[in-house]
Formats: structure tokens, sequence, C-alpha cells
């Protein structure tokens, strides 16, 4: 019961930080100076970062959020 618990959160903390890294990253290329969503793209903290800075303020909260979520499921999941 409680591994299936486990690798749920891993799918659903990975598949909504995929989520809020691709719309924060679609947001940053609507925005000047655009060279900064395919860097963001690729080196991935930046784009929570930048997003703040570009007033994408809730993608940037929930990006974090969920890479810490993420965190926290990888870390039980290794016990």
């Amino acid at each position: 019961m409680r591994d299936s618990i486990v690798v749920s959160l891993l799918v659903v903390a990975f598949a909504t930080l995929l989520t809020a890294h691709v719309t924060l990253v679609i947001g940053l290329l609507r925005r000047p100076p655009r060279w900064r969503a395919p860097v963001a793209l690729i080196v991935a903290p930046l784009a929570p970062w930048w997003g703040w800075h570009a007033r994408l303020r809730a993608r940037a909260i929930l990006w974090v959020a969920a890479a810490l979520a993420y965190g926290v499921a990888r870390a039980f999941a290794s016990r």
C-alpha cells in the first residue's frame, strides 16, 4: 500500500513539474528577452527564477512546489 502511494506521488509530482516547466518556458517565450526561453528549457532551475521576474509568479510557485514534492517523494521511495 505504501509503495503504491509513493509511486503515485512520484508520478503526479513529476507530471506537475514537467507541465509547470513547459508553461513557464512558453510564458518566457512570449515576453522579451525571448532568448531566456530556450535557455530555461535546458537549464531547468532558471525557469522559475526568470518566471518570477517576468511576473509569472503562479507558475513559478507551482514549479517550486512540484519540485519539492518530487524531491520528498524520491526520498521516501529510496527508503
